[in-house]
């Protein structure tokens, strides 16, 4: 019942995409495509179509899957419109919001001077509205269990036409198969989004996702996609030139730079029960603003 609100057939989805289109194709891994759509509303989505063999092979284990990722609703999550499922095609495809401004990678390792530089109050609100989005997944709630999103990374951060953040793929690894979701884990690893006990122990939990988050506030104020010492030991030392991009020519505030790396290492530190919750890093964040 709650499944047949989000239902859509396949020709709705060939009609978005002009039926898979080429010009429509936004990106492809192994496992599966993205294609840009217009829905006979007019509205602009995104639809992920993934191989039923990279799905969970169990019929129940993967509606309850989508049953999870049809209930998960927060102003920084992408949202979800619908699934459509074609045994004909051997696909599933997931009907997203479409996110117009891209994904966070594209605002890093920018050249000197070349566009588009995002400007410090808006890597503030994308740092607190990516922070949101994580620690309602890591809530309880009346109809969705705490949720480890495994997989965050500046890649799954998309940003809307007015710069909020939404975090994509939430719960992805509840309707994907095992093989798929660590296959997936390989460039997070090399790019070192994975946390260390992971590495030692292959079990997720709220704080491998609060390593990630960490290592995104590190990208976000320098402006780097890979992280070097030099950028920890300038977040620890407050030494500005070495950790905060400079792009933003000095339009910064040095008191929430030093802020935000000093919970950037908190986020990474080795030791997962060294590493703050996301709803005391929420706390923190919103006591520096109101301070500040």
């Amino acid at each position: 019942e709650h499944l047949n609100k989000f239902r859509f057939n396949l020709e709705e989805v060939e009609s978005a995409t002009r039926c898979f289109s080429e010009s429509n194709l936004l990106g492809k891994t192994n496992f599966s495509a993205v294609y840009k759509g217009v829905l006979k509303d007019r509205s602009i989505v995104a639809i992920r179509s993934i191989n039923v063999t990279s799905c969970k092979s169990e019929e129940a284990e993967f509606v309850k899957g989508l049953y999870l990722l049809t209930s998960l609703r927060h102003e920084n999550l992408v949202r979800l419109r619908g699934f459509c499922f074609s045994r004909g095609r051997g696909e599933c495809f997931l009907i997203y919001d479409f996110a117009s401004k891209g994904n966070l990678s594209k605002y890093l390792d920018l050249e000197d001077g070349s566009e588009p530089v995002l400007d410090w109050s808006t890597r503030i609100s994308i740092i607190n509205g990516t922070a949101k989005g994580v620690e309602y997944l890591h809530k309880s709630e009346a109809n969705k269990p705490p949720i480890v999103h495994r997989n965050i990374s500046v890649e799954k951060v998309l940003i809307d036409q007015q710069f909020n953040p939404l975090i994509a793929d939430s719960g992805l690894h509840k309707i994907f198969a095992d093989d798929i979701v660590y296959s997936t884990l390989k460039v997070s690893a090399a790019m070192g989004y994975l946390a260390p006990e992971y590495i030692m122990t292959g079990r997720f939990t709220e704080k491998t996702d609060v390593f990630a988050f960490g290592v995104i506030i590190l990208q976000i104020l320098s402006g780097k996609l890979l992280l070097t010492s030099s950028m920890r030991s300038g977040a620890e030392n407050s030494k500005f030139e070495d950790f905060v991009d400079k792009n933003l020519r000095g339009e910064f505030s040095e008191s929430m730079a030093a802020k935000l790396g000093k919970i950037a290492l908190n986020c990474t530190n080795e030791e997962p029960n060294d590493r703050p919750s996301m709803e005391t890093i929420i706390k923190e964040l919103n006591d520096y603003s109101v301070s500040s």
